[in-house]
């Protein structure tokens, strides 16, 4: 039951740009301060990606969701979904061995692993290409025994269909998930016995199977490309493969409250004269909630090509800056707590525009906390992070 991060670790991790912008829309379902919410879906596509969760993935999915890395790490230690150790570059292989499939022959299964790929589980084979291990029940009871690999589960297996299957994948094949007996989905093996009107034959696979053999990407890494990658909880803002947030978003205000505030004040005065006031009011609140002048004309503040002598400030005092996101504050040319607290309205919105999350700067207080540090001065989170309680 102990989980551990891997002893050997790459030195980087980094969605594709696909994969990024489906994790940003991911993001974009929770309410703001809250996209802590998304770190299941964002590590779950960080597995998908990588067929493991690395290091630099936990902390990747930590900056883009301004959680500590030892929460995150909490959540992937927790839930044995997740894979803490490097697996099998062409699957990794999950038998189900709970008592329904147990009893119809998954320690066969789990004999033909043991065989072709390694003795234990969690061990790599010889030639890199897989990985096994024996799982709790996965809910596939009436077509036991079964295997999942990836996302998909393979059903009514035996040990020498089980075998040829691997074969064929080391071979660069990819099976077809779904019953492997002939069966349509989880009919009895007998035949059917009600609504024995059904055609069966109208269509080659059940629904799951059919569109996993269409995109093709069973054992396949989840780079972001199978599919289109949509966010309809957008609405008519939902893009493929991009999360591009309502317009909305702009001025701070929910989307059900941007027509109301684009109202006049002078709309229910009876009186004529009113009439061109309210309407030229009107139009100036509609483009004032349409522009970023509303948070600052962009201008770029005054940067530094490298720290003072005296070294570079920590800037993960700063509550909303973690290690990521300090590196990147530096590659801008922010190094030090007073050129932080310097900034208005005009240098916010230009810093805004280079950062990932738009707004995090007014959110977490970054200007009054910059300049109570660059005074000498502490915050309550200032002083969590000295004591290591954070970061």
């Amino acid at each position: 039951m102990l989980r551990r991060l891997h002893n050997v670790q790459p030195e980087s991790f980094a969605f594709t740009p696909a994969n990024q912008a489906w994790a940003e829309g991911q993001i974009t379902k929770y309410p703001e301060g809250r996209q802590a919410s998304a770190v299941i879906p964002l590590l779950w596509r960080a597995q998908e990606q990588e067929g493991w969760l690395t290091k630099p993935a936990l902390e990747a999915v930590a900056d883009m969701l301004d959680m500590a890395y030892i929460r995150v790490l909490e959540v992937a230690s927790f839930y044995f979904m997740f894979q803490l150790q490097p697996v099998g570059s062409v699957a990794h292989i999950q038998i189900c061995g709970t008592t329904s499939c147990m009893i119809c022959g998954a320690e066969d299964l789990i004999a033909v692993c043991k065989d072709k790929i390694a003795p234990t589980p969690h061990t790599v084979s010889a030639d890199g290409k897989f990985s096994w291990e024996e799982v709790e029940c996965l809910g596939a009871c009436t077509n036991a025994p079964m295997a999942q690999i990836g996302k998909d589960y393979f059903e009514d297996l035996t040990a020498e269909g089980f075998g040829k299957m691997i074969d064929e994948m080391a071979a660069g094949g990819v099976p077809v998930p779904g019953p492997q007996n002939g069966r349509y989905a989880s009919e009895p093996l007998s035949g059917l016995t009600t609504l024995t009107d059904y055609e069966s034959g109208k269509a080659k696979y059940n629904a799951s199977a059919q569109l996993a053999t269409d995109i093709g990407d069973s054992i396949k890494r989840i780079d972001g490309t199978e599919v289109p990658l949509l966010t309809p909880w957008l609405g008519k803002n939902a893009v493929s493969g991009k999360a591009t947030p309502p317009k909305a978003a702009a001025t701070g205000k929910p989307a059900n409250q941007q027509k109301k505030a684009a109202k006049p004040a002078a709309e229910k005065a009876p009186a004529k004269a009113a009439a061109k006031p309210a309407a030229k009011k009107a139009k100036s609140e509609k483009a004032d909630a349409a522009t970023p002048a509303a948070t600052g004309t962009p201008k770029k503040p005054r940067t530094m090509k490298a720290p003072r002598k005296a070294g570079a400030d920590d800037l993960k005092q700063l509550k909303g800056v973690g290690p990521k996101l300090e590196s990147t504050l530096n590659d801008l040319g922010f190094w030090h707590f007073d050129q932080i607290a310097q900034w208005g309205a005009d240098e916010i919105a230009w810093v805004d525009d280079n950062l990932s999350f738009k707004g995090r700067i007014e959110r977490d207080g970054w200007i009054e906390q910059a300049k109570t540090l660059a005074e000498g001065g502490e915050t309550a989170f200032s002083n969590k992070v000295k004591k290591g309680k954070v970061y």
